[in-house]
């Protein structure tokens, strides 16, 4: 097999593209025949060395270092081999998986991949079905939208932040969205946003109490992380949620609890949907509604394109 790797922590030039070993799958694994592999902030983050310290995002053996490492987080790949005990996918299945996928081959727990649906193409899953099945988690588990909730959503012009806008409408909330430039916010608003923040021309807290008159959103849905942060919590209403996802400009340094008991009893959560995935047992139970967020993804598709 062939995989682009880092010896070194830098700019594009540290990728190499070199041969390997193919990885046999142990117990519980599979091993894919890589057709597409997605390109995420996640990744230059990585190649940056900005996870460096983050044992979320390690994926090796505590004792192993870090360096030389495979690039890539997520891929659609044929599965080619089974380890034991693995039931729930068989040889010849196109799945979605999350793992090292700038390479050939890639090995992935067989209880995390998603097969992806017949009608969707290879190109369309790479780029929509892990970001779409994040929007689903963070819209229907992280905070269940209610009709008529009002949604904040940072970098909605992003691959994620189109997916919440439409996931968000699709649970009949009503959705501001925070985009850098005007011209980024006709995709925003094309993704159903009711209202746009220009994020260098406003204040974004202010602008949010004043589109809700005064009383602030239900919930943030925020993957920028440390320069957005006070702005999400100084725009939520009494009892509002923050969802953090990402980081794209630093992690969110320490913070005093106490904080959110003062500006408003506000609920703060981190996640990646990792944990709410084994929540909503995506493969079973989420199957009733799998078709929205891959119309989600068929929509970024679309605009992609343009």
């Amino acid at each position: 097999m062939h995989a682009i790797r880092i010896h070194s922590y830098g700019g594009p030039e540290v990728m190499q593209w070199e041969e390997l070993p193919t990885p046999v799958p142990g117990r519980g694994q599979a091993l894919m025949c890589v057709e597409a592999a997605s390109v995420n902030f996640l990744d230059v983050q990585k190649r940056r060395g900005e996870l460096v310290g983050q044992a979320f995002y390690r994926r090796k053996g505590v004792s192993e270092p870090d360096l030389p490492a495979t690039l890539g987080s997520q891929g659609v790949g044929v599965v080619e081999e089974l380890g034991p005990d693995v039931r729930n996918v068989s040889v010849g299945n196109r799945v979605v998986f999350a793992g090292e996928s700038y390479a050939t081959h890639a090995l992935a727990p067989a209880a995390w991949l998603i097969r992806v649906p017949d009608g969707i193409g290879t190109e369309q899953a790479a780029a929509g079905m892990n970001q779409g099945f994040l929007a689903y988690a963070f819209t229907h588990f992280a905070y269940p939208i209610k009709p008529a909730d009002w949604c904040l959503i940072h970098a909605a012009a992003g691959g994620i932040g189109l997916l919440l806008c439409q996931m968000a409408k699709i649970r009949e909330g009503r959705v501001i969205g925070v985009t850098s430039t005007a011209e980024k916010s006709e995709f925003v608003r094309d993704a159903g946003a009711d209202d746009v923040i220009i994020s260098g021309q406003s204040d974004i807290a202010k602008e949010a109490r004043r589109i809700t008159d005064g009383r602030g959103v239900n919930v943030v849905y925020d993957g920028v992380g440390k320069d957005t942060f006070e702005a999400s919590l100084d725009s939520l209403a009494p009892g509002g949620y923050l969802v953090l996802y990402g980081q794209s400009s630093g992690y969110v340094p320490p913070f005093d609890l106490m904080t959110l008991q003062e500006i408003g009893s506000l609920f703060l959560t981190r996640t990646n949907a990792s944990h709410l995935s084994r929540v909503s047992a995506c493969d079973n139970r989420c199957d009733g509604e799998a078709p929205a967020f891959m119309v989600a993804a068929r929509a970024r598709r679309r605009r992609a394109r343009r």
